[in-house]
């Protein structure tokens, strides 16, 4: 049973009807009581990290979300600012992260943006995996996905990094520790890419 986070932000439906598609069962969670039968966990999220930490801590499911993620090891994957929420902490809030994975979170900066629209970083770009993963089974750098955010995810440990992308730096765009996955594109939003790696994830 994929089961879907919903604390008030992402685009919930979209994902429901991703799975539709693929004839996989999904679960929208509201309270902590819908987390415990769950096979996967994903964490969307949009808009400004302390809201989403916020949101998260006062929906009354963070502490069975750790249970689930961190004490029984179900896949989880976060979902931009779902995938900010991984890190220690950010530098556009002063809330604490979940701190799953060791990074923090950066703003870009504009003067390295060779773009006259610089921030946020908006529409589809390429992703290129940097080591086998079988969440990236069937992709390669060229395969594009749709991005939306200022901010990025800063790996203190390299090997956690699964995917990079290219806007004015290279950053990961993707990221994997043990049964705890991050990506900062929107594949509820990026077709048949977005279906693809969405059917992935529901593989793991």
């Amino acid at each position: 049973m994929i089961t879907i986070i919903d604390y008030g932000l992402g685009n919930i439906r979209a994902f429901v009807n991703v799975y539709e598609r693929l004839n996989i069962k999904t679960k929208v969670a509201h309270k902590a009581e819908d987390l415990k039968d769950a096979t996967k966990i994903i964490l969307p999220g949009v808009g400004a990290f302390d809201y989403a930490m916020s949101q998260l801590n006062a929906s009354g499911m963070r502490n069975e979300l750790e249970k689930q993620v961190l004490q029984n090891k179900i896949p989880v994957v976060g979902i931009c600012v779902g995938m900010q929420m991984l890190a220690k902490s950010s530098n556009e809030g002063k809330l604490p992260g979940l701190g799953w994975i060791d990074g923090e979170v950066k703003l870009f900066d504009e003067n390295l943006i060779p773009y006259k629209t610089r921030l946020p970083h908006m529409g589809w770009n390429t992703m290129t995996p940097v080591k086998e993963n079988n969440l990236l089974e069937g992709f390669n750098g060229e395969s594009r996905f749709y991005f939306l955010h200022s901010y990025y995810f800063v790996c203190n440990n390299q090997e956690d990094v699964i995917t990079t992308t290219d806007y004015g730096i290279t950053y990961a765009s993707a990221v994997n520790k043990d049964n705890i996955y991050g990506i900062q594109f929107h594949p509820e939003k990026s077709h048949s890419n977005g279906i693809k790696l969405l059917n992935n994830f529901a593989k793991l």
